[in-house]
């Protein structure tokens, strides 16, 4: 239990921290701000329908990266990167400002 709230912490820690991630961060903000793209339980974002196909790209560049990222605090950790994607997940809607989509129970929904 204590491996997977290390994971947690380390996750956040990891993706907000990696330089190389600012440009699309910044971007992604913009486009969560703009309703195109929100976060999915699973600790990806995805493009919200309606959204630009720019909006679909970026998703694919974010979750890339962030997958990444995910592969390495689950090694690191001596977990598996799917729990380590769903206490992304979770602590990611949890941070998620009101008016942004999130996906919930398979639809998107503004929070």
């Amino acid at each position: 239990m204590m491996r997977m709230f290390a994971a947690a912490g380390l996750v956040l820690a990891l993706a907000l921290s990696v330089p190389t991630m600012a440009p699309a961060q910044d971007a992604l903000g913009a486009a969560k701000a703009a309703g195109q793209i929100g976060e999915r339980p699973d600790g990806l974002v995805g493009a919200v329908p309606g959204a630009p196909a720019a909006a679909a790209q970026l998703a694919e560049q974010v979750n890339a990266q962030r997958l990444a990222r995910y592969r390495e605090i689950a090694g690191s950790n001596g977990t598996s990167v799917d729990q380590v994607q769903a206490l992304a997940g979770k602590q990611l809607i949890e941070r998620t400002p009101a008016g942004q989509y999130v996906l919930s129970g398979g639809r998107w929904v503004r929070k």
